[in-house]
């Protein structure tokens, strides 16, 4: 039963499950005023022994219903103590629910399939443009068409043939489209240039409006959070994976007029380049002339990115470049540069790429996706009704005090009408109130209504979610059996280190009595206490030999032969045990009266000083193991208590009939 209990004992604190309340079976056990049924512990040791490993034996009934009884009595006084009550319980507890319950508010099919649309896009790198006409998320019905159409406007003229970019400085209301200003000079905007970019690197609508789209095309109007969005796909190229470059950056100067900078930066950085072409160094040069003050004393090496990371004319210049290979000199707005391809990380398979994607997944707004797909069928399963009457009564008292954090639930004052109901729970014009004082924000003014219907939204996906959360134990019995498990193996593990293993470290009165008491189970073997002498030094051998004879002590022998940092002549002593060096084993276990050789090279000496015959460890020599068997015996006097104050029941004729199963 010993080697049972030691060999489960690392698996004890959560492998139980204890759930009875659907069974009907007869009651097999009965502890204190607690009872188990007989399918009940089955499931359990079931479980339980097609987890172990196949190794390992399987524990058989009776000792698996020892075990079981001894683990209810502990979970049994742990409750008893109030330790289930405990704030600290609650709250790990509470960790461990929300943990366990992630895949359950997941919809795991549409998760998947993000997961795998996100990896196929990230085999390529997607240039495009975009014209972007602003439209918050609270703009009224009537400004939301306003952009809508103009941003038709825009689609037709560009069909018909206008020019892009021009159409996107003349109208983007994306100011990087524009020209602005850059260290005294007007440099020139992207005019609607996003450059490469790949999943992941924009907001989910626009991202897969872009991928959806052939090179060339103009998609129709796209919505983000920002407005609305034309996107012109310029070039679809297979992913370039992580980039790892040096480049040398000729930078216009400040004030300089930019006609003048760009002929002057352009002629130095071809100077640069035929000093390349003739074989000079590219880090030499780097630190010579780059003006990138981050990386030229490290010759112009930059870390690992990714395209998005990079303008789109070092993209350009990249994707012609062999490993250890640079480019001619290249022109951007902010100057002149010189590249060098490093190395390359290509995109790696789905597997090895696929724990990095979920939680990309996870923080990305795809997880909207998720949680919409959850709130609708929580919605459907749960008989959700909208009362959409309520919400537009709240119109006339919501005011705009609201977007200056000024506006109090109380306004709402006798508004109690119900807004929603999913399952059991119905929420009032009250409780929404409520919800909108809490979460209210400085911001600019919106239409009321527009900015209603969005927070209701918020309000009512909160509390859909909560509600699918506070039915997962009804829902998904196994869902239940596992946090039953939790409970039961958290309340299990701190009563434990409360009486058992902290007891054992602190209670050192205790220790040394039971250590006195068991001495002579920790025993020594017998032992040779000897000097090991390795000369290092062949010109100190004569002499050494000579002080041999008389047998000195280890000190007087280094104090004579280690007169400086060169240690001469290296000697180990210590209480040996047969089998840790082998000219111990080979020696005679007889003191000797002289010094013997036992090796030639290096010259080694072997003096035996003692034979120490076998006798206990002292506590300090065999800690730990006197403290593992110190809680072994602590357990023993603990379920000995245990069993004194919860009578145990066993149906014997009910345990037959497990023997069969």
């Amino acid at each position: 039963m010993k080697r049972i209990l030691n060999r489960l004992a690392a698996t004890l604190i959560f492998c139980f499950a204890y759930n009875m309340v659907f069974s009907q079976s007869p009651v097999l056990l009965q502890v204190g005023n607690e009872a188990t049924q007989r399918d009940d512990f089955l499931r359990i040791y079931q479980k339980n022994n097609n987890s172990v490993s196949s190794q390992v034996e399987t524990i058989n009934i009776d000792e698996y219903l020892e075990l079981y009884t001894v683990f209810r009595m502990k979970v049994l006084e742990a409750m008893s103590l109030g330790m289930d009550t405990a704030a600290a319980f609650r709250s790990e507890l509470a960790t461990y629910r929300k943990q366990l319950a992630q895949p359950y508010l997941m919809d795991e099919k549409l998760n998947e399939s993000l997961i795998k649309e996100a990896y196929e896009r990230k085999k390529y790198d997607i240039r495009a443009s975009h014209i972007l006409i602003k439209c918050d998320q609270f703009a009224s019905p009537a400004d939301t068409l306003k952009a809508y159409n103009k941003i038709l406007q825009i689609r037709k003229r560009l069909l018909k043939g206008e020019d892009f970019a021009k159409v996107a400085v003349e109208l983007s209301e994306d100011p990087s489209a524009q020209d602005h200003p850059y260290q005294g000079h007007n440099i020139r905007g992207n005019h609607g240039d996003l450059g490469y970019f790949s999943a992941f690197d924009m907001v989910y609508p626009f991202e897969t409006a872009a991928y959806n789209t052939k090179v060339g095309e103009i998609t129709m109007p796209v919505r983000t959070q920002f407005g609305y969005h034309l996107i012109k796909v310029v070039d679809k190229q297979p992913s370039l994976g992580k980039i790892q470059i040096a480049h040398i950056f000729f930078s216009y100067k400040p004030g300089e007029s930019i006609d003048a900078a760009t002929d002057k930066q352009g002629e130095l950085a071809q100077k640069v380049y035929d000093l390349l072409q003739e074989g000079n160094d590219f880090a030499a040069l780097c630190k010579k002339y780059s003006d990138d003050v981050n990386t030229a004393q490290s010759g112009g090496v930059m870390s690992w990115m990714t395209t998005n990371r990079f303008l789109p004319e070092f993209v350009v210049a990249i994707q012609q470049l062999k490993k250890g290979a640079y480019s001619k000199p290249f022109q951007t707005q902010f100057g002149w540069h010189i590249i060098k391809l490093m190395d390359t990380k290509p995109l790696g398979t789905f597997e090895s790429e696929k724990e990095e994607l979920k939680q990309k997944v996870g923080h990305s707004d795809r997880a909207i996706l998720t949680e919409e797909s959850l709130v609708n069928k929580t919605k459907n399963d749960y008989g959700f009704v909208d009362r959409p009457e309520a919400l537009a009564a709240l119109n006339k008292v919501v005011t705009d005090t609201i977007f200056f954090q000024g506006w109090k639930a109380e306004n709402a004052k006798g508004m109690n009408d119900a807004m929603f109901t999913i399952g059991t729970k119905t929420y009032t014009q009250a409780d929404f109130a409520k919800f909108l004082e809490s979460h209210q924000q400085q911001l600019p003014k919106y239409d009321i209504s527009t900015y209603l219907r969005w927070q209701y939204k918020i309000f009512v996906n909160e509390n859909i979610l909560a509600y699918a959360d506070s039915q997962l134990e009804t829902r998904y019995p196994d869902f239940k059996d596992l946090m039953s498990e939790y409970h039961d193996g958290i309340l299990l593990f701190n009563l434990t280190e409360q009486k058992v293993w902290s007891r054992a470290v602190k209670d050192t009165v205790g220790l040394q009595e039971f250590y006195e008491k068991n001495k002579r189970n920790y025993m020594w073997d017998e032992r040779l206490d000897a000097s090991i002498i390795q000369v290092n030094d062949p010109e100190v051998l004569k002499n050494l030999t000579k002080k041999l004879k008389k047998l000195p002590t280890d000190e007087a022998l280094l104090s004579a032969f280690n007169t400086d940092s060169i240690h001469k002549i290296e000697i180990t002593r210590k209480l040996f045990l047969r089998g840790e060096n082998s000219i111990i084993d080979n020696a005679q276990w007889v003191v000797t009266k002289k010094a013997e050789k036992v090796k030639e090279d290096p010259a080694t000496f072997l003096i035996v000083r003692k034979v120490v015959a076998p006798e206990p460890k002292k506590l300090e020599e065999a800690y730990g193991l006197i403290t593992t068997d110190y809680q072994t015996y602590l357990e023993a006097e603990w379920i000995k208590e245990l069993k004194a104050k919860y009578p145990v029941k066993i149906d014997q004729a009910v345990l037959k009939t497990l023997s069969h199963k």
